[in-house]
């Protein structure tokens, strides 16, 4: 469990299994110790992100307008909304909170506690 698996969109790679089959590197590791060039980063959001220095979306304060997440999270698909729910949750609980309930998943995104 590290920040670094977390994605700038609210993934979390820690718990992927195409991470883990080495299909795919992550959407943050490895630019912190130069195994990966953020030259060559090709997602906008990763590259927004890690420009300005942030975790993920959810440090941003100009997350609620941002055209590039909302048309991210705008598509179809599960796995969108649950990326937003990520990040609404580390926003709101924090990095430590998220990473103890990501552990507990069996893939990039998975439940939160109700209350």
């Amino acid at each position: 469990m590290s920040l670094s698996e977390i994605g700038c969109c609210g993934a979390y790679c820690g718990r992927c299994r195409v991470l883990r089959e080495h299909l795919c590197k992550g959407c943050r590791l490895g630019y912190d110790t130069g195994e990966r060039d953020p030259g060559k980063a090709k997602c906008r959001i990763k590259v927004c992100c890690m420009q300005k220095g942030y975790t993920s979306c959810a440090d941003c304060p100009d997350l609620d307008a941002c055209p590039t997440l909302g048309e991210f999270y705008g598509k179809k698909g599960y796995k969108y909304n649950k990326y937003r729910q990520a990040i609404a949750f580390i926003r709101e609980n924090g990095y430590p909170a998220f990473l103890e309930i990501a552990d507990t998943w069996t893939n990039a995104s998975g439940r939160y506690p109700k209350g």
